[in-house]
């Protein structure tokens, strides 16, 4: 699989149903689609892939063996096998230590300041995105922030895919937005 353009994030913070949500990413052109379904139990999520029929590869936040991937962020314990893995990374040497438990990607962010995810981090920035980029032998998503003003300037710095969450799905026109992030 190919990690390229739109990381579609479906996110349980938001009021439209989380199927909904996935197949309007779908729809929209994303490569993947995640499931961030926080606060969820393990029996919650795994009924709502058993309803999603998507062609995409559909990544589950947390747990692992329920989709066609899992993503995990720093604190979520180790890699579960099989599948198309990623960890959240937020430095260099977080992204050497994914790359050394195997992961297939890696997310980088925030890269702007966010209101999805609470956090103590400061914005990475596109300078320490862009450095990411470069030391990176896996492909880098940037998260965190992101709009369709930045995401030429995201782009420039060679990154492979970019996961937008507020800018889609708290457009007026999710899917209108949506779209524009998948060109």
């Amino acid at each position: 699989m190919s990690i390229r353009g739109l990381y579609g994030i479906a996110d349980s913070g938001f009021p439209t149903e989380l199927a909904d949500q996935a197949r309007m990413l779908e729809r929209a052109g994303a490569c993947c689609v995640q499931l961030r379904c926080k606060g969820w139990s393990r029996e919650r999520v795994q009924a709502l892939v058993q309803r999603l029929q998507l062609g995409v590869p559909l990544i589950v936040n947390d747990f692992g063996g329920l989709g066609d991937g899992v993503h995990r962020g720093q604190e979520d314990g180790p890699m579960p096998w099989p599948g198309l893995r990623g960890r959240s990374t937020h430095s260099l040497e977080q992204i050497d230590a994914a790359v050394a438990e195997g992961v297939d990607y890696v997310g980088f962010g925030p890269i702007f300041g966010t209101t999805t995810k609470e956090t103590a981090l400061s914005p990475r920035g596109l300078g320490r995105l862009a450095r990411a980029v470069e030391h990176s032998p896996v492909p880098v998503v940037a998260i965190g922030g992101l709009t369709l003003e930045t995401l030429g300037e995201l782009m420039a710095t060679g990154v492979s895919a970019w996961a937008p969450i507020s800018a889609i799905h708290g457009a007026p026109d999710p899917l209108s937005a949506a779209r524009s992030f998948s060109r």
